[in-house]
Order: C-alpha cells, then structure tokens, then sequence
C-alpha cells in the first residue's frame, strides 16, 4: 500500500476493497461501484464532489484517504503521433508511459517499476538497475492521468506493460491494477485489449495464468540458451525449454484456450539475425501456441548493438513464415523522441530532463 500521512490513495482499491470498507462505515455496499465510476471513469479525485455519495461519507473520505498524482515532469511528441510522458513520482524517481495512436486502435504503454533489475543488454532501462516496484496506485494513476489529463480526446483501448521494469517481478501490484483496468464501471478494458510483457520469469507466468485473463507476451530474443544467456541474464534462471513449457500452458488455460501467445524477438545485427538463427528459432516453435512478432532493435545512447537490414529482417521473417510459424513485424514508433522498445531511459537521463527542461504541463500536478 503506497500511503502518505496514513491515508491511501484513492486509486489503488478495487471494487471488493471499496465494499469491505464501506461495510466498516455502516455505508451501503452499493456505493462501491459509485466510487469506482466517480474515480476512475469519470475522473473524480474530490470527495466533496461525488454527490451521488451521501454528505457523511464524502467527509469521511475527505478525511481518510489521499489524491495525488505522479508529477508530469516532461512531455515530448514524435512525428508519428507517438507521446511519451515523463512522470515524477512522490520519492523523486521517474518513470515514462507513451502513447501509441493508429487507425486501428490507441495504446497506452505503461511502466511496472522504477527501472530494472535484470540486465538485459539491449534495453536502455536495464542500465540504470531497480530502483523500486511501483505501488498499484502509481500503475493505475498513469492510465488515470492519460484518460483524463493527458489525452482525453484519446479513447485508449488497449494497455501494454511494456514500459520500464518487469511486470511479473512486482506481480502483486500488477493483479491489482489488472482488477481496475478490466472493471465494468472503471476503464472496462477486456482480456484481449491488454497485454503484459515479460523476459520470462516462469513463476510469475504461472501465477498470472491463474489469476488474470490477459494476453502474455515473452521476449526471447534467441533462439539457443548460451546466445540467450549473453543477452538476457535471466535465462540461467528459466532456461528456453522450461519457458516455453510455461508459455505453452498460459494459452491452454482459463478463456485463453486455443489462444496464442506473443514470442517478442528484437533482430541485433550480427547477432542473432542470421538464417541459422531463424531455422533454430522455428524448430523450437514448431506446433507451439505462439506467434512471433519480430522487432526492429531501436538504438540508445552507449549501446553496443545495431539493427539489422533491412533485408536480413526479410529473410528472417520469410524464413519463420515458410517454416509455418506465425511472424509480424512491429513497426517502429516514436524513435525520434526515444519512446521505442528498449529506449525508455534511466533516472539519470530523466532527472537531467526534469531539471533542464520543466515542463508547462507540471501545472497539471495534483488531485482532480
């Protein structure tokens, strides 16, 4: 529980919690579902405004619980129409969300931590290390602040976890904000409308599979341990075949039956874009419930790694078709601004942001 003052943040509860407390008020428990459509459909962090609510309770929430919001510290739009934002949280650290609007739908790419503790080499966020896991309301309040301060004329229909941080190393906080996410009266997100990314920690796939009805994605990024060890330090953990068990029973389980899930590869020239590669990669894919969404490598400052061609990403991708396994492409969004896979960038870089460069929109801090 993130509390300031002993007060919780409006944002964090879900439905069963806003009726638990309310049963401690005396207060009908019909009034949850009001407070969660005050808060989090129609943007309401005002107590003393939520009229639907009786005089009593408005004051008693007035008094017990809190309404702040990560301070919007930077904005910056690409030439496609990519946003990303750059939010300050409570203890000073930051984090990014970004925008992701097309014909088809309009994404809101959301960050589980501050930072990142498994080292994987070819992502900005990786070389500033952990800072900390994010408390649901920070979660939550990142799609509260693009509904309704940010981008209200933006109808987001899906969410990816898929910014800074690995969502299924602060799991706890991530089914709490997926029960918000997916409530009726709240941002009434459904299954296939949001997806949580992760580098493979099998325990957590697990646990996710038994508690939330979303769609998982995995990076793999190699098709072999040792090239995958050398890449993702996680992989001495959770080893490919073990991970892929584990992906296996994901889609064959609950509302996700017969479904797939998303194995995510970033081509690095010279390293893991070769044919050999490719034919390795779809033997172990092979009549698996997976589909591959290959990823151009987006370049960051200090990186070691380059993207491929354009016609090796061709070959690679006609390579795994041919083989009959399921491939796309992700197109590259936001790279002018860094918003791209892997770009999201470190607290030494957003902190020189935010000191160099205060944004107007900082006005927009506090409650609703």
């Amino acid at each position: 529980m993130n509390t300031e003052s002993g007060r919780t943040s409006l944002l964090e509860w879900d439905r069963k919690r806003w009726k638990c407390w309310l049963h401690e008020q005396e207060a009908s428990p019909a009034h949850a579902t009001t407070l969660i459509q005050q808060i989090h459909r129609y943007g309401s962090l005002e107590p003393e405004r939520m009229v639907a609510l009786p005089l009593r309770l408005r004051h008693r929430l007035e008094h017990s619980f809190r309404a702040t919001l990560p301070e919007i510290a930077h904005l910056r739009h690409a030439r496609d129409g990519t946003c990303k934002c750059t939010l300050r949280l409570s203890c000073g650290q930051f984090i990014e969300m970004v925008l992701i609007p097309s014909a088809a739908r309009t994404t809101l790419c959301i960050s589980s931590q501050a930072g990142c503790a498994l080292g994987c080499t070819f992502c900005h966020t990786a070389r500033g290390g952990l800072h900390r896991n994010l408390s649901i309301d920070e979660i939550v309040a990142q799609l509260w602040l693009a509904r309704h301060r940010l981008w209200p004329e933006s109808a987001i229909s899906n969410v990816v976890f898929m910014g800074m941080g690995e969502p299924l190393a602060n799991l706890d906080a991530v089914l709490g904000t997926l029960r918000l996410f997916q409530d009726d009266h709240a941002y009434g997100l459904g299954c296939r409308r949001i997806t949580v990314s992760t580098a493979g920690l099998v325990p957590g796939i697990e646990r996710l599979g038994h508690s939330a009805e979303v769609s998982l994605a995995v990076s793999l990024h190699a098709p072999d341990d040792a090239l995958r060890t050398e890449l993702m330090p996680i992989n001495t953990r959770y080893p490919i075949e073990k991970l892929l068990q584990a992906c296996v029973r994901y889609a064959q389980r609950g509302l996700r039956r017969r479904r797939t899930v998303t194995i995510e590869y970033a081509l690095l020239a010279g390293i893991n874009d070769a044919e050999s590669h490719a034919q390795m990669l779809a033997r172990r894919l092979q009549g698996l419930p997976v589909k591959v969404n290959l990823i151009p490598f987006n370049p960051f400052p200090g990186s070691d790694y380059m993207p491929s061609a354009p016609e090796v990403h061709q070959n690679f991708f006609e390579a795994l078709n041919g083989a009959g396994v399921v491939t796309t492409t992700r197109r590259a969004r936001g790279q002018d601004i860094a918003a791209a896979c892997g770009q999201l960038a470190g607290e030494s870089v957003l902190r020189e942001v935010f000191e160099t460069q205060r944004s107007p929109l900082m006005a927009l801090q506090g409650a609703g």
